[in-house]
């Protein structure tokens, strides 16, 4: 065979092999929609930093971003067939497997939920504990959501049911404000930049708080696993490259978080985040720092501390039988991190 014939082949070899890469790594759905409650929190911090840093633009993704209360009314949407993924708490994974449905986290977002459980300061010197809440009214971002479980977990701490409250929904933003400094409830469990905002105002007094590690020590012997992205497993497996390309965004995101400053936090997120005080996100955002995946990957024992959470309070997963292994997919932010994207 001549050296011209044998260039050729191989030319033609090398086409046939691009072309077969490029088919088995064509983005099944690039339109996708994404369901989140409480966007502007900082709970979902890395969700605003890979939309705003251009990241799912850079994979090839639209993603069009639905807003929601909370993220009971977020996970409707996806199980309803609204959403096609959801950045949420990690917990709904473990509930809606016990209710038959299938879903799965791909990437972990935050490591501790930064939640926190304060009461109005008018109400502090009557609750020294959170069996004192009972026959309350506690603001929630949405009830059926995971600021509702934190407290649903830690009144069982003390012997005081569901039940023995009033939840009420308040929202992430100055509506949560409001409802504190309005008496309209008397205790509130909500996420930053709501906490530093009433912290700095002094309405509350906090009783329990997640945003760091030694306090999730305290409160769960541990890491607790909290927003996540999740997609159901169906959708996963007919969609797998979409699927990795989301990761792909959200684990820059989560790495481009890891190495910024405060300051430069402050600069990429849109002035509305604020609440009206630029210093007061500032402040917010050194509060919750800690509180970020530096991994994407949920540990076997931040899995088993999600679900001891659900087992103090909720009498539906008594019963389950829950198989952890399947609320979260690591193959994806695996590939990101090896750079196989």
């Amino acid at each position: 065979m001549n050296t011209i014939k044998l260039a050729g082949i191989i030319a033609t070899a090398l086409i046939l092999f691009g072309a077969t890469a490029q088919a088995q790594d064509k983005v099944e759905k690039p339109d996708i929609v994404l369901g989140v409650g409480g966007k502007s929190s900082l709970y979902y911090l890395p969700l605003t930093l890979a939309e705003r840093l251009g990241y799912f633009r850079e994979q090839g993704l639209n993603v069009t971003i639905t807003d929601f209360g909370g993220g009971s009314k977020s996970l409707q949407s996806l199980i309803g067939g609204s959403a096609d993924v959801v950045t949420g708490a990690y917990e709904h994974t473990i509930r809606m497997q016990s209710k038959g449905q299938n879903i799965a986290a791909v990437i972990e977002l935050g490591r501790f939920p930064g939640m926190v459980l304060a009461v109005r300061k008018s109400k502090a010197a009557q609750v020294k504990s959170f069996g004192d809440l009972k026959g309350m009214k506690i603001g929630v971002t949405a009830p059926g959501s995971s600021t509702n479980f934190f407290v649903n977990a830690l009144i069982a701490r003390d012997g005081v049911k569901p039940s023995d409250v009033s939840i009420i929904g308040v929202g992430t933003g100055l509506s949560a404000v409001a409802a504190i400094q309005n008496g309209d409830i008397d205790a509130i469990c909500n996420i930053d930049p709501v906490i530093t905002k009433l912290e700095r105002s002094g309405d509350i007094v906090v009783l329990a708080d997640s945003r760091n590690e030694a306090d999730n020590m305290k409160l769960f012997g541990g890491n607790n696993p909290a927003a996540v992205a999740y997609f159901k497993t169906d959708f996963i497996a007919k969609n797998p490259v979409t699927v990795q390309r989301l990761v792909n965004a959200f684990y820059k995101a989560v790495k481009w978080l890891e190495k910024a400053t405060p300051e430069d936090i402050v600069k990429a997120v849109p002035e509305e985040y604020y609440l009206g005080d630029r210093g007061l996100y500032l402040a917010a955002v050194k509060a919750s720092l800690p509180m970020y995946s530096r991994t994407g990957i949920i540990s076997a024992q931040g899995m088993q501390n999600g679900l001891s959470l659900l087992l103090q309070f909720d009498p539906e997963m008594k019963d389950a039988r829950i198989d952890l292994s399947k609320t979260f997919d690591d193959r994806f932010v695996k590939k990101a991190a090896a750079g196989q994207m």
